[in-house]
């Protein structure tokens, strides 16, 4: 470290004074060969003592001192896995309700709300459904709970749970570790009759069981699947529940590999195939994101790199028209030029009275310190909110088998995407290949008057035969000229 040419610095320095005289010159008292200092007077000499410099700053401040010696950082520093949603998404007015269950509590965050006693009486029938499909005692299953229950504790925020001794605890994680698991399996092999819940509660639940104060440590989960499925039913049943959750069941375009340079959604934090997911809310965002598409090199922007937003209605006055993408991962946009057209693949949606809640559940994970830094969803639903400003965008959108409306009006849907999206901080480089196409093609001119010639002269059928037919007639005429000018002989 370079010291500061100051006097602060100067005052961090030890300095001690000695003096010396000296007994008699070395030549007689002559001093001939001596400079002008007279041999009788005091020599000074100063001897100095280097300190620590940044330890004689903190001038004996104990916090000052104990900011330099710590050594745990925060991203060593030991983190809940199941955490509560962040206040400043919980701060946002319009999606206050979109982070508490409606209907029933998985885990301590939420547990004995008196709005949720009704499915939490319930959770002792689905519990015995579970252990009496299985043919083995209630005590085995709940045996394995116990064994997992104290590192289960630790995945929740530190405090929360200590209202709970051991026991109980024990025992909330084996209610409802079998609730949820019951309720899978009747979902994925269509048994709703089988829950005793009706219709709407059989949703609430569906929606209640992807919030993020509301999971279970998937530890629990697996402890209690190994008892009552082999491995391939297990993980068969969890990936049939998670795909019917949210994706519509559509068949779109055959996937085409990715040309030209690859640039990534951003640095993150690598997550590795053999580590297990933290909660079913980690197992649905792996479903729909690619994780090799993440993986793959980081990419900078330079300074002409920009894009300027344009709804989707407007994107399609200049000869630009959206598709479904083959998979329903949100990494799977692209964008692709056809002589004079663009086409943007997106993957589809559904929308409905969950899609809010469930779309902020995941946002509000990827702020948790310990998920992926890539911003996967994040990105998604602030690049959908860009494309998205009136109904019209809606339909555009809906025409194309993007978005499934379920929730009501197109004017609705346009609504909770600017909702969702406020106060969204995607990350810089998602979708940047594309944005950069879509800006190439807004920017040439042929293309734009292409499209509104098109536009103008094929929008309906009718201007469609009335071309047709003008192109007919104009043809004719030169028949008929061509005769009147050489007319047959007989």
């Amino acid at each position: 470290m370079a010291a500061p040419q100051n006097a602060n610095f100067r005052e961090a320095l030890s300095v001690r004074r000695v003096i010396r005289r000296e007994a008699a010159c070395p030549d007689n008292g002559s001093c001939s060969n001596q400079p002008a200092l007279l041999c009788d007077e005091r020599e000074t000499l100063d001897i100095v003592i280097q300190k620590d410099p940044l330890a004689s700053y903190c001038c004996g401040n104990e916090w000052l001192e104990s900011i330099m010696k710590k050594e745990v950082t925060p991203k060593t520093s030991k983190r809940p896995k199941i955490q509560r949603v962040p206040g400043m998404l919980r701060e946002i007015e319009s999606n206050k309700r979109c982070y508490d269950p409606m209907v029933v509590s998985i885990g301590p965050y939420h547990h004995g709300k008196p709005n949720l006693a009704s499915l939490e009486k319930l959770k002792a029938y689905m519990v015995r459904e579970f252990v009496k499909a299985s043919g083995i005692p209630i005590g085995v299953f709940y045996h394995k709970v116990t064994e997992v229950a104290a590192e289960a504790r630790k995945c929740y925020e530190e405090g929360s749970t200590d209202v709970f001794e051991d026991e109980k605890f024990a025992q909330m994680m084996f209610l409802d570790g079998c609730f949820v698991l019951q309720y899978i399996w009747c979902m994925v092999n269509d048994k709703q009759d089988a829950m005793s819940m009706k219709s709407h509660e059989i949703a609430f639940v569906q929606r209640d069981l992807f919030l993020l104060e509301n999971q279970l440590p998937y530890l629990v989960l697996e402890a209690l699947m190994n008892l009552r499925f082999k491995n391939n039913d297990k993980d068969e049943m969890i990936d049939k529940f998670i795909t019917s959750t949210r994706a519509p069941q559509t068949q779109t375009r055959e996937k085409k590999p990715t040309t030209g340079p690859v640039r990534d959604l951003g640095n993150r934090v690598p997550v590795e195939d053999d580590q297990p997911p933290a909660h079913l809310l980690e197992v649905f965002l792996k479903k729909i994101v690619d994780k090799k598409l993440l993986e793959q090199p980081i990419y900078h922007q330079n300074d002409q790199d920009w894009y300027s937003y344009r709804s989707a209605k407007e994107l399609k006055m200049v000869g630009i028209h959206f598709r479904p993408s083959k998979t329903h991962r949100f990494t799977d946009v692209e964008f692709e030029s056809k002589f004079m057209s663009g086409f943007l693949y997106l993957p589809p949606i559904t929308v409905d009275d969950a899609t809010k809640s469930f779309l902020l559940n995941l946002v509000a994970y990827e702020t948790c310190p310990d998920a992926p830094n890539d911003f996967a969803v994040t990105s998604y639903i602030w690049f959908l909110d860009t494309l998205i400003d009136h109904a019209e965008d809606v339909k555009e959108l809906r025409s194309e088998g993007i978005l499934l409306n379920f929730l009501g009006s197109d004017q609705q849907v346009a609504e909770l995407f600017n909702e969702i999206a406020i106060d969204l901080v995607p990350n810089p480089n998602a979708y940047v290949v594309v944005k950069g196409k879509i800006e190439s093609h807004y920017k040439n001119r042929v293309n734009i008057w292409m499209a509104e010639w098109l536009h103008t002269h094929f929008s309906t059928p009718w201007t469609i035969l009335a071309f047709i037919a003008a192109i007919f007639a104009i043809l004719l005429s030169f028949v008929q000229a061509y005769f009147a000018a050489f007319p047959k002989d007989k």
